[in-house]
């Protein structure tokens, strides 16, 4: 091909907005975060669009929230409203799928395309700071004598926390079916009725409490890791007998009909975020573990995903 009939070409396709993220260096990202403001997919996100902008593969990142359905209402918009774009993303994770398993949603995650797993985290469990349940041991005794006087408070339906109490009702020997569960938007809701004492128990990631259980104004009574996790002296459910361990992992998705050269860009793109300084500083602000997995490897994780979430949450009684 001539040059210039080459640049012509290029030109065509930006004007388009189908070239690659990877070859455009004004590229600007539009980003569905499926949730309200305060939430880990917010925080996440955010962190995410500050470090592409950092690592020079977007000149400007623009937010949308839409909260609601374990993310379901957001990725509906995502999937009507950016077929074929190759600069928009969507921030997502484990509680989405647990969302999908309860809610059947009309939309379907695999409409969008897999781009990229980021993070992984634990959950903590957390009672208000005057609560007179002072461990987890003290809760459990609680719900076993009358399973609805203790709420659990978290994300939506089939998030991680609400899994997790499940499990552990049942560990326990409590009908999962019975605990009295109440989900929120955001995280910014559910710290508000922790704080206000309107639950019993709030369930999120670390970081969402950590502000508050450093203060004093939350205590920390368990975390959902296999052990103890660094800096952080909090004893885990199987320390306290309960035989309870799950993660929470948040990825990226692109657009529907995206070509494969578009997603691999995308994934470049994103990958080149993670090594900058900002994406380090949250990562460590945040207490986030590293989880990198990309293209056909993340896709099959996310399937293996949704049929382990489902099978643990039959189990659990909560499907």
């Amino acid at each position: 091909m001539r040059r210039d009939t080459f640049l012509k070409s290029m030109v065509a396709l930006a004007a388009a907005g189908t070239l690659p993220m990877s070859a455009r260096a004004n590229a600007s990202i539009k980003m569905m975060i499926p949730a309200n403001p305060g939430g880990g997919w917010d925080t996440t996100g955010r962190a995410l669009g500050k470090a592409l902008q950092e690592a020079g593969v977007a000149s400007s990142v623009t937010f949308e929230n839409k909260g609601g359905a374990a993310g379901a209402i957001g990725l509906a918009q995502f999937v009507n409203a950016s077929k074929g774009d190759p600069n928009a993303i969507m921030v997502m994770g484990a509680v989405m799928l647990g969302g999908i398993i309860t809610g059947k949603p009309p939309v379907s995650l695999t409409q969008a395309t897999p781009i990229a797993r980021l993070t992984s985290e634990y959950n903590v469990f957390v009672v208000p700071a005057d609560s007179p349940l002072k461990t987890m041991k003290d809760v459990v005794e609680q719900m076993k004598k009358d399973p609805g006087s203790v709420k659990w408070g978290g994300g939506s339906r089939g998030s991680t926390e609400h899994i997790a109490a499940a499990m552990i009702a049942r560990e326990v020997g409590v009908d999962a079916a019975k605990i009295n569960y109440v989900p929120f938007r955001g995280g910014g809701e559910a710290t508000a009725a922790i704080l206000g004492g309107n639950i019993t128990v709030g369930g999120s990631g670390y970081s969402e409490f950590a502000q508050y259980i450093e203060s004093g104004k939350m205590r920390a009574i368990a975390v959902t890791s296999a052990a103890r996790l660094k800096g952080i002296n909090v004893p885990t459910l199987k320390e306290q007998g309960i035989n309870v361990e799950i993660g929470n992992w948040r990825g990226v998705y692109g657009a529907p009909g995206i070509t494969p050269d578009q997603a691999k860009a995308l994934g470049d793109a994103i990958l080149k975020a993670t090594k900058t300084k900002s994406w380090a500083e949250s990562m460590e602000k945040n207490g986030w573990t590293s989880a990198w997995m990309v293209g056909t490897q993340f896709a099959e994780f996310v399937d293996r995903e949704f049929a382990s979430l489902r099978a643990t949450m039959v189990k659990a009684g909560m499907v």
